[in-house]
Parts: structure tokens; C-alpha cells; sequence
């Protein structure tokens, strides 16, 4: 079993901890750190852990096996780089970075330390999103051509206040929290994207913010893709993927449209799952046995380079190329 430490428990912090705690063979929460503890006092002695304000104490916990950021990303980079010198492996929360320089530096700290690392890029392990990755890695619609997707998540009306109301700390609107979930979605099915073109058109400013952040990308390979979010409308997600030989679309966690040339589409749906615990799990078998987290390192970097090229293009009125390597 894998002590681990969860830094910052806010709204996802206890969502990190309640997916995992109690449920999984491998991993548990022994120590949390909160600038606030008595607003999570209950919470913790709830899930039998311990509580402290300190960063520094939790990492250098030798019981503390692995640790969890859910902190705001401008700690992230000091963070990463003291639990790797702890020789502690690294769960962070996204946004990794808002640039490529400081998430190379992050990522370099735990190659150099060789700790495991994982990001918490959870919508890749929807049950939609992890049968359209097989549907296109297999080559069911032939290349791909297009990629087309929107997430919207209400935050603005049921989330209040905090970073994302905070441009230095969710610049492009919606685009930090749940835009980059959408450029993780466009790198993981097409590639490196080399070039971008985006806009934020703002309705309402925080708090209680209403906007639309939307892109269009060239991928490396060729293809193209548009993004999309809208902050305040109701929950929805979609991903759609059009190839050579047909398309594919995933509709919220669990279904999935294949639509073949010359064939009637095909629905199915998938049993739902924890989407955050099955990830956790994942990076709690890389801790184990050592086998490749399901994010790649070079993916983090290249959906970081899209989202700071989607941030110029939206402050530049115009497109833009993506830094890479």
C-alpha cells in the first residue's frame, strides 16, 4: 500500500481523496495539507488522516511515499521540484504550467530525480474517451482529418470566486480549466498542434463570469480541429474525430458514435467509472511495477505549448505558432 500525502484540499483535492480513499488496494491518504485546516478538519478525521498547514513537513514525511498537488498551478513548478528531490513521485494537478518553459523545467525535475509523474488529465479515462482512442489508434476511420470538440461545465454559476475568477491565474477565460481538458482530448487523438488561432469574446466579467473561448488548430501532422467552451452553459462534452473512413464521436463519459462510410452508424454505451480513481490507479501501478503513466510526459509538454500559443493568439487577435522542443 502507497502512503501518500495530498497537498491543498479544496472542491478537487477532497474529490481526489474520496476517489481513492477506503476503495483502492494500492494507495491511501495518511497526511493532507490545508492553509486553511479547521474548514477541513472534519474532512480529514472523516477519511482517518492527518492534517498540518506545511508543505515542507508533509514532503519530508518519511512515511509519505507519494504526493498529490491540487495547489494552484503558480506553486507548482517549486512544488514538483521539492517532492522529486524528496524522491517522492509526483501527482500534479492541471494546469501543469500556463508556459513550456516552466513545465520542462517541472518535468525535467523528475526525470532528473527519476520519480514517476503524473498529471491529472482525468477525461482521458471516460469510458468514451478511452473506446475513441482505441477507435482511431486502430485505424477504424482511417487518418484523421479533423478533430472537433466543446466542454462546458457551469463552474461559472456553481464554482464562485478562487483562481478561476483571477485572470493571472485563469487567463483566456474558460480556457484554463476546462479548455485545456479539450487541448489534452486534441493532443492525445491527433498530435502535436503546430499552429493556433483564438479568441475570447467575454459577456460578463467575474464574479459569476460569462464567456466563450474557442480555437482553431493545425496539427503538426495536417489536421485540423476547433475547440470550444462556454462558461456558465449546462455540462456537456463531446469529441469528434473525423478520419478517412468515417468518424467517431464520444457524448459526455460514456458513449460512442462510429460512423463508417457507406455503413449505418453505430451507438453504444459504456459502463460508467470513476474517471479520477481510474487514473489515480493507473499512476499507483507506475509507482509499483514501473510500466509507462497513461499521460506522457512529451503529451504534457505539447498540450502546455498549445495552451500559452492559444493565450498569445487570444491577446494578439490573430494565429499563431506553437513553441515546440
Amino acid at each position: 500500500m502507497i502512503n501518500a500525502a495530498v497537498i491543498g484540499l479544496g472542491r478537487w483535492g477532497k474529490n481526489i481523496v474520496d476517489s481513492v480513499q477506503g476503495k483502492s488496494p494500492r494507495l491511501r491518504f495518511i497526511r493532507g495539507v490545508s492553509k486553511d485546516p479547521d474548514l477541513v478538519r472534519d474532512f480529514a478525521a472523516k477519511h482517518g488522516f492527518e492534517l498540518s498547514t506545511e508543505f515542507d513537513e508533509a514532503v519530508a514525511d518519511p512515511r509519505v511515499e507519494a504526493v498529490f498537488l491540487a495547489t494552484p498551478h503558480s506553486l507548482h513548478l517549486k512544488q514538483i521540484e521539492a517532492a522529486a528531490a524528496a524522491g517522492k513521485p509526483v501527482w500534479c494537478e492541471k494546469p501543469l504550467a500556463l508556459t513550456r518553459a516552466e513545465a520542462a523545467r517541472a518535468i525535467a525535475a523528475v526525470a532528473k530525480a527519476g520519480v514517476p509523474f503524473a498529471l491529472g488529465n482525468n477525461k482521458r479515462c471516460f469510458a468514451s474517451m478511452r473506446e475513441l482512442k482505441r477507435v482511431v489508434a486502430d485505424g477504424i476511420i482511417g487518418d484523421v482529418m479533423h478533430v472537433e470538440a466543446n466542454f462546458s461545465n457551469e463552474h461559472s454559476t456553481r464554482v464562485m470566486g478562487g483562481w478561476r475568477d483571477d485572470p493571472r491565474e485563469s487567463p483566456g477565460g474558460g480556457m484554463t480549466g476546462a479548455g485545456l481538458h479539450l487541448i489534452d482530448a486534441l493532443v492525445n487523438l491527433g498530435g502535436p498542434i503546430a499552429r493556433v488561432d483564438a479568441r475570447l469574446f467575454s459577456a460578463k466579467p467575474g464574479p459569476d463570469p460569462r464567456d466563450v473561448a474557442a480555437a482553431l488548430v493545425e496539427f503538426a501532422g495536417g489536421a485540423t480541429g476547433v475547440l470550444a467552451t462556454v462558461r456558465a452553459a449546462p455540462m456537456f462534452w463531446r469529441v469528434h474525430v473525423f478520419g478517412t473512413r468515417g468518424s467517431a464521436e464520444a457524448r459526455e463519459e460514456t458513449m460512442l458514435t462510429v460512423a463508417r462510410i457507406g455503413e449505418q452508424p453505430q451507438t453504444m454505451t459504456y459502463p460508467a467509472v470513476d474517471s479520477l480513481g481510474v487514473l489515480i490507479e493507473a499512476f499507483a501501478e507506475t509507482i509499483e511495477t514501473g510500466n509507462p503513466f497513461p499521460v506522457s510526459t512529451s503529451d504534457m509538454l505539447d498540450v502546455v505549448s498549445a495552451f500559452e500559443a492559444i493565450i498569445r493568439s487570444i491577446g494578439a487577435g490573430g494565429p499563431v505558432s506553437v513553441q515546440r522542443g
